[in-house]
């Protein structure tokens, strides 16, 4: 599958695009990511004080242009022609 990475996540992962094969789960992709390129991101995903029951996920994934949270959330399983799109949480004011 492809997962493109914008703003910080592309920092933190050091490219805008991967190809990740072998992952089942929104889940078993952050920690491939986080295992593979950097641990940061599982930490800035899944381990910031805004993340709990209610928000699984500190950002967006879009899977294929659904949001995770509108699906199974970190259970949300993947395919290997899917496309996920991994954004920081949104700023302003």
């Amino acid at each position: 599958m492809k997962v493109r990475f914008y703003a910080t996540f592309r920092e933190i992962i050091g490219r805008k695009e991967v190809e990740v094969h072998g992952v089942r789960t929104v889940r078993e992709l952050i920690d491939y990511l986080a295992e593979h390129y950097n641990p940061k991101i599982r930490e800035e995903l899944l381990e910031t004080p805004r993340v709990g029951p209610d928000k699984p996920v500190d950002g967006m994934i879009l899977v294929n242009g659904h949001n995770v949270l509108h699906l199974d959330g970190l259970d949300t399983e993947l395919k290997e022609d899917d496309v996920a799109h991994i954004f920081p949480p949104a700023g302003g004011g």
